[in-house]
């Protein structure tokens, strides 16, 4: 006889009672359930820390960026402060004077940012509370309720 009939139970023997049969060369269905069990999880624990070491990379790249970027609007401040001693220096070799000059130079100023506060007042003027945001939640609500909503 061969290993695979010698292995194989005979019609004539009883099962075991209590045991669940076994699959899978002497295996039972529950430690194969048990052991995919395990499996899943030791993936998804992976996958996990993969993710967590990929947004630690993404993270640290953002804040260097963001780093950059705040260097250079601080350069470029420092360039406009030149920029507009310069404009009024070049308003004295024009001709006139240096208080008079850098006057001209605040006074422009002043009214850029007049203009920009203006617009930028219409603009928080036109904002208004989310209306889209605040109609489905109102519709979810009454839809939890049991209620159907209300259309105008």
């Amino acid at each position: 006889m061969s290993d695979a009939t010698a292995s194989t139970p005979s019609p004539t023997t009883p099962p075991v009672v209590g045991r669940p049969p076994a699959v899978d060369g002497g295996r039972t269905l529950g430690q194969l359930v048990a052991d995919a069990s395990s499996d899943l999880s030791s993936i998804l624990r992976s996958e996990v820390a993969l993710a967590k070491a990929e947004l630690k990379a993404d993270v640290k790249a953002a804040a260097i960026g963001g780093a950059m970027f705040a260097v250079a609007g601080v350069v470029a401040f420092l360039a406009l402060i030149l920029l507009l001693i310069a404009a009024a220096y070049g308003l004295v070799a024009a001709g006139l004077s240096p208080w008079l000059a850098f006057l001209i130079v605040a006074v422009v100023l002043l009214i850029i940012t007049g203009v920009l506060a203006l617009v930028g007042k219409s603009q928080i003027g036109r904002a208004g509370p989310p209306e889209r945001t605040v109609r489905t939640t109102k519709e979810t609500v009454n839809t939890l309720k049991g209620i159907k909503p209300h259309t105008p």
